[in-house]
């Protein structure tokens, strides 16, 4: 599993995410100032799942018909500290049976939703 972290997930937790193992790279670090659309070509290009807390990308992939990355994470809330990003990550990838490929899943502080991306099998 690889991830694209979108220009607004804080660059501490894509370090820590890094040193925990995890394949990530950052649109802060790589490609700086780039479009939603942009970000979301990348993603599908190199397989990879957004980590953002940009409500946009449910209206680009679901209404607007843009491309459909492995997956989307969106976290629905303000961050405590730049750190906590990582943390929620973290937490996801323990809770069993939970996927993340092809699926646009949103975090908030009490629970996790999910629903199918388009086309997804």
């Amino acid at each position: 599993m690889k991830f694209l972290a979108n220009e607004n997930f804080p660059l501490t937790s894509v370090r820590l995410l890094r040193g925990a193992g995890l394949t990530i790279f950052a649109v802060a670090e790589e490609m700086a100032g780039a479009k939603d659309s942009v970000v979301l070509s990348r993603a599908v290009s190199d397989g990879l799942i957004v980590l953002t807390f940009d409500r946009d990308y449910g209206d680009l992939i679901f209404k607007l018909k843009l491309p459909v990355p492995l997956g989307v994470v969106y976290f629905r809330f303000d961050p405590d500290s730049p750190g906590e990003p990582f943390d929620r990550v973290m937490e996801l990838l323990q809770i069993e049976g939970l996927i993340l490929e092809g699926k646009f899943t949103v975090v908030d502080r009490q629970r996790v939703r999910q629903r199918p991306l388009p086309g997804a099998k």
